[in-house]
Formats: structure tokens, sequence, C-alpha cells
């Protein structure tokens, strides 16, 4: 018996000096290999860095500041800077447009007698980030992970739209995105105290960090008593926006040419002018919004004037939609960059920007609207949708339909309930 004891203890002696033998005369990484794996999955990877080995230093950009500036703070060489920023390619980072409030990092080798530099990095963007190399000198650019998160909300109008969605807790970004998918069908600067809305949205999250980036997935808005919806669909390649019965929401014309901003005077025959001091027609809207605030054609056509009057509009542009419809843009800031007379331009492109240039007390565009030469009420003009779900689409496009409806309505009544309980608790 003892002699077997002794034999078995004699082989795992043999064993294990087998495997030290082994490991010490193995290449070096050979008996580390799990070790170094289960460091790599443990490791944090931003950047596509393992930033937890190093030494990091956050920054963010100051006014006024350059790359230089910056890099020379860290104590990099002149040469290494110039390196740096002279052989980085435009099309991977302008190195003149480091933008101040920006944040950046440096990461240097945790080493703390030495701390050699190692990285730089830039963020562009709440998604996009710039990697300066200071050890070969090179540079690349990548993008950080992003996801979406779906979300909703419902709310009522008291004073504005805008208000109304940071009442509910959510971006008022979501407004302009609203009037962008109901541009065609509700006017945004009538919409009164009462109207309210649902939305299913989602939002584009950076790292578990809200961005100002949404997607609206369907959206209810009640306005004069009247009920509008609005469902993606996609059809023939194209997703657009189509209400309960299956038209397109998009139009031939947009019922507002900018933003959602303030009616500050509308159509009429008799209006006193704020600069003539005296009554006279208004045949067009006046849209009260800041200087420089982007001007839209309300829908394509062939740019037929475009010019300054110093005693009327300042600068103005004339489009011609077809043989019965033109519009007038006036008071604009600026034209858009190349716009010229004979060009084509496409719904919602930009052609100015706000001003208040001629006869004008304050920034804001008078816009206005011919039918075969005569002038009519903007908001009056009628618009004939695009293209309704075919038949071949509606099974389809109905069980999406009456799905997202019964979820906005569900949104609706869920917060109408919590509201009452709130209200029942308060007694």
């Amino acid at each position: 018996m003892k002699k077997l004891i002794s034999a078995g203890i004699f082989l795992l002696v043999a064993i294990l000096s087998v495997i030290l033998l082994r490991c010490n005369t193995a290449p070096a990484g050979d008996c580390t290999a799990s070790d170094s794996t289960a460091t790599k999955r443990d490791t944090l990877y931003r950047y596509g860095l393992p930033i937890e080995l190093f030494a990091a230093k956050y920054d963010t950009i100051r006014p006024r500041q350059t790359l230089a500036e910056v890099l020379m703070a860290y104590g990099l060489s002149a040469q290494k800077i110039y390196n740096l920023t002279t052989q980085c390619p435009d099309t991977v980072f302008d190195v003149r447009k480091v933008r101040a409030g920006q944040p950046c990092i440096l990461l240097s080798e945790p080493d703390s007698t030495t701390a050699t530099p190692r990285y730089f990095i830039y963020e562009a963007s709440a998604k996009e980030y710039v990697v300066f190399d200071l050890t070969d000198e090179s540079v690349t650019r990548g993008t950080l992970p992003t996801s979406w998160h779906e979300r909703s909300t419902q709310g009522t109008v008291e004073s504005s739209l805008w208000n109304a969605m940071l009442d509910g807790g959510t971006s008022p970004q979501l407004a302009v995105q609203l009037s962008h998918i109901f541009g065609w069908t509700i006017d945004f600067f009538g919409i009164q105290k009462g109207d309210h809305f649902s939305l299913i949205y989602e939002q584009e999250y950076v790292e578990e960090r809200p961005l100002n980036n949404f997607r609206i997935r369907a959206a209810s808005f009640c306005a004069s008593d009247s009920m509008y919806y609005a469902i993606p669909f996609v059809q023939d390649g194209e997703e657009l926006y189509y209400n309960e019965k299956g038209n397109s929401l998009e139009g031939a014309f947009l019922k507002a040419p900018l933003d959602y901003y303030r009616i500050s005077s509308r159509f009429t025959n008799s209006r006193y002018h704020p600069v003539l001091k005296r009554y006279r027609a208004h045949h067009g809207v006046d849209y009260a919004a800041p200087t420089g605030t982007p001007v839209y054609a309300i829908g394509s056509g062939k740019v037929i004037a475009k010019g300054y009057q110093a005693n009327g509009g300042g600068n103005y542009v004339k489009i011609r939609h077809n043989n019965t419809y033109t519009t007038t843009y006036m008071h604009l800031s600026r034209f858009a960059k190349g716009l010229q007379v004979g060009d084509h331009v496409a719904q919602k492109e930009v052609i100015g920007y706000v001003g208040s240039t001629g006869l004008s007390t304050g920034p804001h565009l008078d816009f206005r609207v011919y039918e075969n030469g005569k002038p009519i009420n903007p908001l009056t003009i009628k618009s004939q949708p695009k293209k309704p779900i075919s038949e071949a689409n509606k099974a389809n496009f109905r069980i999406v339909c009456d799905s997202l409806v019964e979820r906005l309505h569900q949104i609706s009544c869920d917060t109408t309930r919590v509201a009452k309980d709130s209200l029942n608790n308060k007694f």
C-alpha cells in the first residue's frame, strides 16, 4: 500500500515538473493565454482602445484654442505637433475645425515617472471621434456605437407646442419634427389652447447617453376638434407618413415655408403699415422668426426672380410651381448659397434665411401666394397629396395602422387616468 502511495506521489510530481518545464521554455504568452483573454474581455474598450490600461486626462477645448495649443499644453514637442497637424488628411479630419466645448482626452503610459503620452482623442461630435496616435503620428476617425430606445409621450397645448413638449419632459425638437410630418395638413401657426397630441418615438443613445436625435414611429394630433394621424409605412421602397385612411400626409405644398414659430400678421385688404403709418392691403402672411431661420420653398418649382427692393420686400425670391401657383418670399437676410434665377428647387429646399431687409420693423418672413396671377390667402392654399396606399399594400397597412392607432389611444387614456387618480388623491 505504501509503495502504491509513493508511486502516485512520484507520478504527480513528474507531471507537474513537465508542465512547469514547458511553461518555462514555451514562447511568451502560451501559458498566459487564458489570463490575457480574460484581461482583454474585462478591459473597457472605448475609441477602439483599452483606455483602462492608460492614465487618462479629460479636458475640454477652450474658446479660440487651436489643436496645436492643446497638444503643446500636454508637453508634446513642436516637431511632433507639426507632423500630426500637417500629415492629417482633411478627409479624415480638418485640424482647423477644432470646436470650443468639445471633449478631449490624453492617454498616457501608466508609469508615474515618465507618463509617456500615447494617444490624444478629440470628440468631433456626440458620435464621432478622432484618434491621434502620438507614437507613429497617424490619425484615424471612428464612430461610437449607438442604439435606439422607444419612448412615448402625450401632451396638451396650453401656450405653445414647444412648451407642451417641455412640460411633458421631452425635447422640444419633437415639436419641430411634428411640424415637418403634419406640415401639409395642419397649420402649426394656428394651433390653439386645448389641442393635444400623442407620440410614439425612438431616441438615439450613445453609450446610454441620450442624444437629441429622434424618429417618430406614430403620432396623433387633435387640432380644432379634428383628429389627424401619422402612420409610417414603406411603399415602393419609400417610407412616408400616411393618415388612417391610407392617404399620404405629404402634398404638393407645405402649409408653411419655415419651421414652427408664430404668425405676426395675416392676409388682409386693410392693414396698418408700421413703417408707412397708413392702412393698405397686405396680401400675404408674416411669420415672425429669428434672423437666420431657414426659409423653405413650399413646393418644387423654378426660381423666376431674385433681387432686392429697397422700399418694399428687401431681399426676395419668387418661385413658379406650375401654371397656376407662384410664391414670393420677402425680407430675407440672405439667399441660399448658389441660388440663381432659372434654378429648379425641390419642396422644402432652403432658398434663403429670415431677415429684416426692405420696409421692415423686425425680423420676419413676408410670404405670398398667387393663383393665376392673383394674390390668395396662403393659409387656404389647397394641396393634393402624394400617391396613397396601393390596393396591394392595403391589407398590410391596415394591420400596421390599427395596431399603432390603438397604442396611441392607450397612451392618451393611460395619461388621463393617471392625472385623474392624482387629482382624486388630493381630496
